[in-house]
């Protein structure tokens, strides 16, 4: 069984073999030759999982420089979705590359801007008038989220919740939980942010069952007590924490927090950078719920792999701020918008929702295999392309995130990419390609069993 419904088109010259093929040890000595040149050139501050250095990449592999193949599944941290030369996300970037690259469309505006507008209107969920803003990053949009959430409402305060992760600038790092590495040291930090429980079934005091109930019911009484109802803005949520985790809330917590919200003309935005297009098997992860968010944040998955995000939303919301309140000179650049455009054609004539969930069919069930086996695995949960486990020490619920980075480094030296998450730095996740072929899952999968046997 394939995973796409067609093979994914070469582009650029012959196909990348889909194989894990190992040819030195990992890194080989180019890519550490270039490690040397990193060190002397780029800051400390931005750090690689795997030193690397990659010449090709397509479908479900990455080729490096020293001729080794290795299993792809992180996808960029969940960009790649549609692979890394999708042939629609290249011949659309490649024609307007040839046209213009720049304009800046706060100056002499251009359809492919429009047209990005148009296809988010018509994906994201809700019958409403949409309109969308668009900048470069996943931490512009959340930043752009609340700036508009603000005008529109004339409050300031900003709910969000434990675990979650928005990004890195001043704003967005207040609105992140972690501090290490994301805030340590990076302080002051923008005011009026105020953090709420979230419906984490695996740690819930009292259980999964009773979680999402007894959540909603806590973040309900601490924003009426601590904040007030009143002054708050927005409510900005991730329906699938990404950095924390890959936490799922537990059903029932998000439409109650997103009905208080209505309830109390409190902004509701969906940051769905991470969970969006086709990740989770859906367009959209709050469809899971039937949430149909105020405002919704997307990047990643979005371009393909070039810079792209969105704000989309209610017409009315979305228009309260002032003309020439939002934007930025490289917001919705040309190039990553016939990109964006190619990504969209990509994901609707493949079908990559279906694809998401063969991929949790295939891979949900070797990993919840592998937890029967192993009680360092405390759990397995996601959605979709999005899946992860939970490492602890054996016989608690104690986070084990020793176990995370030594499984993550053997899976590395045997030619496999995979990425630590989690509050605790305890998790494993997954984010294939919605195209990888299904052999390199399956060799992946075993690559991870082996891992954990030695471990």
């Amino acid at each position: 069984m394939s995973l796409s419904p067609e093979p994914v088109p070469p582009v650029g010259g012959p196909q990348l073999p889909q194989e894990r093929r190992l040819v030195t040890e990992i890194p080989g000595p180019r890519s550490r030759e270039l490690s040397e040149r990193r060190a002397a050139a780029v800051a400390r501050g931005v750090s690689s999982v795997l030193p690397v250095f990659v010449r090709r990449a397509g479908g479900g592999v990455l080729e490096d420089v020293d001729g080794n193949s290795l299993i792809d599944l992180g996808s960029g941290i969940a960009v790649t979705s549609v692979g890394n030369s999708a042939e629609a996300v290249v011949r659309r970037s490649a024609e307007q590359l040839a046209a213009f690259t720049h304009t800046c469309f706060m100056v002499t505006p251009y359809e492919g801007y429009v047209a990005v507008a148009e296809q988010l209107a018509r994906l994201t969920p809700g019958a409403h008038t949409k309109r969308s803003a668009l900048f470069n990053s996943g931490a512009e949009a959340v930043e752009n989220a609340v700036k508009i959430a603000r005008a529109a409402t004339g409050r300031q305060a900003v709910v969000v919740f434990d675990h979650g992760y928005h990004g890195r600038t001043n704003l967005t790092m207040a609105l992140t939980a972690k501090n290490m590495p994301y805030k340590h040291s990076f302080g002051p930090f923008a005011p009026e942010v105020y953090r709420m429980p979230m419906a984490y079934p695996y740690r819930w005091p009292t259980g999964p069952d009773n979680c999402g109930e007894e959540a909603a019911a806590q973040v309900i009484d601490q924003i009426d007590k601590q904040v007030g109802a009143g002054n708050v803005a927005a409510v900005v949520v991730e329906p699938i924490l990404g950095e924390g985790g890959f936490i799922v809330p537990a059903r029932g917590f998000l439409p109650r927090v997103a009905e208080f919200c209505r309830a109390n003309g409190i902004v509701f935005v969906a940051d769905e950078i991470q969970t969006g297009f086709c990740r989770t098997g859906q367009w959209f992860a709050c469809e899971d719920e039937d949430l149909v968010p105020d405002l919704i944040t997307t990047a990643k998955g979005i371009a393909g792999g070039l810079p792209l995000a969105a704000v989309t939303g209610r017409a009315e919301i979305m228009d309260a701020a002032h003309a020439g309140g939002l934007g930025g000179t490289y917001g919705g650049n040309p190039v990553a918008c016939a990109a964006a455009l190619g990504a969209i054609e990509t994901m609707e004539r493949l079908d990559l929702n279906a694809a998401a969930r063969r991929i949790e069919k295939i891979m949900k069930g070797r990993l919840l295999e592998l937890a029967e086996r192993h009680p360092v695995i405390g759990e397995v949960r996601g959605r979709g392309a999005m899946l992860a486990m939970e490492l602890v020490h054996p016989g608690t619920r104690d986070p084990n995130p020793e176990a995370a980075g030594a499984l993550a480094r053997a899976a590395h030296a045997e030619g496999v990419v995979v990425l630590t998450a989690g509050t605790y730095g305890n998790v494993l996740r997954f984010l294939p390609p919605l195209v990888i072929p299904e052999q390199l899952l399956l060799e992946g999968m075993d690559v991870l069993a082996g891992a954990l046997a030695r471990l």
